[in-house]
């Protein structure tokens, strides 16, 4: 799609087995999404390859929710991009705040990830946040400028436009999060904004799509994506309802 196209997906996280996968992705092959909107769903991998095959043909793009940075080898419990690719994913999610917390995600496994996603020909959804304590001693902006930095280092202006960023504050994702104040989100996108510019020229830095995802549901999501430098939004839980996902990306646009 046209990059002005506003971008409205849902990771459905450790949820959705085979079979709820197969009967989401089915329903929503047959929903029809306004012209305006790029859905997209990343599924858990024990569901990628079918999810792949129902939504193929549909407008609707899948990726997976991780990516080693290595195409194969003895890195157990891992994923590959050969393997990511050749179930027919275009999208592979990074850096979630979860795997960063958890798992030991860090900026630099992040720029190795996004690398080896742009290789295989996959679109780095590059996820970046600050915590509550970051955001509440005021150094949002330099975190966010951190994260953006170092996963891109070393990408070529050529592929930056390929990546996608979604802005997640860690205080706002999750059962217990709050949403961000429209004004706020507008701040920290414009920020990001500049920093792309600087990093990769006014075309180049200009063209990357900056999502937003906290706690964003059908309520708040259209206030959020009309924001300048905002191209959509990452949605958690609101969205994992077909039918709900339908709603908030027809809400975007109305």
């Amino acid at each position: 799609m046209e990059r002005d196209a506003t971008w409205v997906g849902t990771s459905w996280k450790m949820n959705k087995g085979p079979s709820a996968a197969a009967e989401a992705a089915n329903r929503l092959a047959r929903l029809s999404f306004p012209a305006t909107i790029q859905p997209f769903v990343i599924p858990p991998f024990t569901s990628l390859k079918d999810v792949c095959d129902s939504l193929s043909g549909s407008r609707v793009i899948v990726g997976a929710q991780n990516i080693h940075w290595e195409d194969s080898g003895a890195w157990t419990g891992e994923i590959s991009p050969v393997m990511i690719s050749e179930c027919g994913a275009e999208l592979v999610e990074i850096g979630h705040s979860e795997r960063r917390a958890y798992f030991g995600e860090t900026d630099w496994t992040v720029n190795l990830k996004v690398h080896s996603a742009l290789h295989h020909g996959l679109r780095p959804l590059v996820c970046i946040g600050d915590t509550a304590e970051e955001y509440s001693h005021d150094v949002t902006l330099e975190t966010l400028a951190r994260q953006l930095k170092i996963a891109l280092h070393g990408v070529s202006e050529q592929n930056i436009p390929r990546v996608l960023i979604a802005y997640e504050p860690v205080w706002a994702i999750g059962a217990g999060g709050r949403p961000a104040d429209v004004p706020f989100i507008d701040k920290a996108h414009n920020h990001l904004r500049s920093v792309l510019i600087n990093l990769a020229g006014l075309e180049a830095g200009s063209a990357v799509r900056l999502l937003y995802g906290g706690s964003v549901n059908q309520d708040n999501a259209s206030g959020y994506s009309r924001l300048k430098n905002v191209n959509g939004v990452f949605v958690g839980r609101a969205a994992w309802n077909v039918d709900h996902f339908h709603a908030l990306a027809e809400g975007v646009v109305a």
